[in-house]
């Protein structure tokens, strides 16, 4: 901790030039956009080395077209980018007494210049154009270095300079348009670099600015210290005044809160109930929406510090001054400290919060003060919502029992709750104690245990005889936009292993019986994985549920990576069924750990039984490479599973679905229904690739052979985390394929196909059934 004092200056206050030294500093931003900048420019000089692209020579063309009659305006743009524009800025910046910036442009523009130079030596052309354009980044690197001495306007009008010069040197012949690109991007790098070395203004808060606002304001500051703080997160200062009453000053240089179109994309996707969230634009306008948050919730009688001042300040972030509550966060008490009436006044200020229709949306402990009567009192509105309707408000409420479950335990947290909120509040509450309905930094509060969240939420249920909330809709941005990428990648250019046009040819030309036969199989094989499902419980499934369930999870499971979608929808099915968490979870790796080994025993098998047979003629493996590669592996995997990490996590889980293989094996019918189910889905689905194979190549094949093929390839091909293995599978059934001896543009179109009708196209009723069964409450 760091205190500075400073005397009042009788109103006079600080000069804007004062200020603006004050904040020159570095800043951690810098050095990401001095990595970004180096980068390109690398990127731009490789692009240089290489003969010039028809595009660049067509831009190129349209510049040198520009009209010659004003010439001596291009003309004259090269001047600055030249040593008679260092001067002048130079001359410029001293006249005007900023004999710093003075210094600083006339050393980085000496040293872009060297460094330009240098370049045309190492980087000549094959065309014959220097590279980069010198003239460009002389007045990039100019524009970079000054612009924060004289504000926002003066980066904006010198930017359109820079890119006004680019134009000139293209137009008069001297550059190709990638070498004004590479002089943008020196003249910049230089310029961040002189920042990171020199310091510039605004990079630094200066407790002499904020004290001299605060003595400005009339609040009479004595002395102000700075408080520790977070890189990313705003910093704080403790003030003292005449009056001898402390304020806190939060200083935001960054918006904590963002909410732009990838936030609502993302929520869209990832909730039921969408609700939009508010975007905020610059920091002064969240320290606004605070302040203004903190009003209300003062009005409606929640304790919360009085707010004193809000404002943007010249030369320095924006500021939120309030009055210090003496006191210490929820998160340093003791365990001891936190009785229950402390709880019950933490609940009263939720259902406070709640009457007065704002959510918080960051009720964390640490944001919890307790005064020295054992008071609470609610801090940081940054994220609050005014005017929230009872959906907000519910989600707000599960926030608050995630956070005080984390501190005190599931059981008072939940006890104390009941006893201080209404039970229709609670119950509304209880649909959102889902992971995908909490932000990030709730979620991380829970992280005392393997089911916390579910603990939490079968408790909360069970003393309010409700229900276990539905399963969300586990579909991510990232999953939509990752399955689309890869599948245009997979399914657009597999294709050109062969000849398009014969693959195109090829589908067209398939066989209508072949082709039903194989979509059958796709949905017999969603019948056959819930038979294995059963076989994995210790209690009887119902069995049309339990297949309603599994026709949804051919949409949650295969639009995910990793099948986690087909894990979560499974889990919540078997809780609504009466099962405890672990009791649900272990069910469903039960059933995953049963299929895995059926696949890897029928492809050990497979692979060995056809093979003698011959039928793998083209196929080749590595000898001893395989078996070193083999061991290696099986060493990684040991050495995982036995690491600190390894035994604490992952060991627990297989020792635990190593007991429930053992139980259910010694069950005849329960072993039926998991082994055969899960060799039923395999077998099943083999045949629909054949089925597919024959739609497209009339001619004589194994169908034992593409059966083993389909075992491998969806056995490792699911192994990468792709939704639905997407990439990876196709791949390996390509190879098994080709070593069939299949022409390479039927067993491309066969690959499609099948997963097309066997795989995908499951999907579509999934999803009805998804719906379906969320609305009748099954999941």
């Amino acid at each position: 901790m760091e205190q500075s004092r400073a005397e009042p200056s009788g109103g006079t206050g600080i000069s804007p030039r004062s200020r603006l030294r004050l904040s020159i500093g570095r800043h951690p931003g810098d050095l990401g956009k001095l990595g970004v900048v180096a980068g390109l420019l690398v990127l731009s000089a490789l692009l240089a080395l290489v003969p010039t692209n028809p595009v660049e020579i067509a831009v190129h063309q349209q510049l040198i077209a520009f009209p010659g009659v004003a010439d001596p305006f291009w003309v004259a743009l090269t001047w600055l980018g030249s040593w008679a524009g260092i001067a002048g800025v130079v001359l410029l910046t001293l006249y005007l007494g900023w004999i710093r910036v003075a210094l600083l442009c006339g050393g980085a523009g000496a040293v872009t210049w060297c460094v330009a130079l240098l370049m045309h030596q190492l980087l000549g052309r094959p065309d014959g154009y220097p590279f980069p354009a010198d003239e460009v980044a002389l007045v990039a690197v100019l524009v970079v270095v000054a612009a924060p001495y004289f504000g926002r306007v003066a980066r904006y009008l010198g930017w359109a300079l820079v890119l006004l010069t680019g134009v000139a040197v293209v137009h008069l012949d001297l550059h190709l348009p990638l070498g004004a690109v590479g002089g943008a991007l020196l003249g910049w790098g230089v310029g961040l670099l002189t920042h990171l070395v020199w310091g510039a203004p605004g990079r630094k808060v200066s407790e002499l600015i904020i004290f001299d606002e605060l003595e400005q304001a009339g609040l009479a500051p004595v002395s102000i210290t700075a408080l520790r703080h977070r890189l990313l997160q705003p910093r704080e200062l403790a003030v003292t005044t005449a009056d001898g009453s402390p304020l806190r000053v939060k200083v935001v240089r960054r918006l904590s809160r963002r909410a732009g179109g990838w936030y609502k994309l993302k929520r869209l996707l990832m909730m039921l109930d969408v609700q939009d969230e508010p975007s905020l634009s610059t920091p002064h306008h969240e320290v606004e929406h605070e302040a203004y948050a903190a009003l209300l919730a003062a009005r409606a009688g929640v304790r919360t510090p009085e707010v004193v001042l809000a404002c943007d300040v010249t030369y320095a972030p924006a500021v939120l001054v309030v009055r210090e509550v003496p006191g210490r966060r929820l998160t340093e008490l003791a365990p001891e400290e936190v009785d229950d009436a402390l709880l019950a006044g933490v609940w009263e200020q939720v259902a406070l919060l709640a009457q007065a229709r704002i959510a918080h949306h960051d009720l964390r402990a640490k944001n919890i003060l307790v005064d020295d009567q054992g008071r609470p009192w609610v801090l940081s509105f940054t994220f609050s919502h005014p005017g929230a309707d009872e959906a907000r408000c519910a989600q707000d409420l599960a926030e608050a029992l995630v956070s005080m479950a984390a501190l005190v335990g599931v059981e008072r947290a939940v006890s104390t709750a009941i006893a201080a909120l209404p039970v229709d509040s609670l119950g509304a509450a209880l649909n959102s104690l889902v992971p995908l309905s909490l932000p990030r930094r709730i979620r991380t509060q829970a992280q005392r245990g393997r089911y916390f969240l579910a603990e939490l939420r079968e408790t909360l249920a069970d003393r309010l005889s409700l229900p276990i909330p539905g399963f969300r809709s586990p579909v991510r941005p990232t999953t939509v936009i990752g399955l689309v990428l890869i599948g245009a990648a997979v399914y657009l250019l597999i294709p050109e292993l062969a000849n398009t046009r014969d693959v195109i040819g090829a589908l067209r030309g398939a066989h209508w019986g072949w082709m039903f036969l194989a979509v059958v199989t796709g949905f017999a094989g969603v019948l056959l994985s819930s038979i294995s499902v059963q076989g994995s419980s210790r209690i009887p499934l119902p069995f049309w549920r339990t297949l309603q369930v599994q026709i949804a999870a051919a949409f949650t499971g295969r639009t995910t990576p990793g099948g986690a979608g087909f894990f979560g929808i499974n889990v919540v099915f078997l809780e609504r069924l009466g099962l405890r968490r672990p009791l649900a979870v272990g069910v469903t790796l039960l059933n995953q750990a049963g299929t895995g080994a059926v696949a890897f025993v029928v492809a050990v098998v497979g692979v060995f039984a056809v093979g003698l047979s011959g039928t793998f003629s083209n196929l080749t493996l590595p000898g001893w490479q395989l078996v070193v590669a083999s061991i290696g592996v099986v060493l990684v995997g040991v050495l995982v599973l036995f690491s600190p990490p390894g035994r604490r996590r992952l060991l627990p889980s297989v020792q635990e679905v190593s007991r429930d293989m053992l139980d259910t094996l010694r069950h005849p019918v329960r072993s039926l229904q998991l082994i055969g189910g899960a060799l039923g889905y395999l077998v099943v689905s083999g045949i629909g690739m054949a089925a597919s194979l024959a739609a497209l190549y009339p001619l004589d094949f194994s169908w034992t052979a593409v059966t083993i093929v389909f075992v491998v390839g969806n056995t490792l091909g699911h192994l990468v985390p792709s939704p639905g293995g997407l990439g990876a599978v196709e791949a390996v059934l390509l190879a098994g394929l080709g070593a069939m001896g299949i022409p390479p543009t039927e067993a491309i179109a066969a690959v499609l196909l099948s997963r097309l009708l066997t795989y995908w196209l499951p999907v579509l009723p999934g999803i009805l059934m998804f719906r379906y069964l969320q609305h009748h409450q099954v999941i």
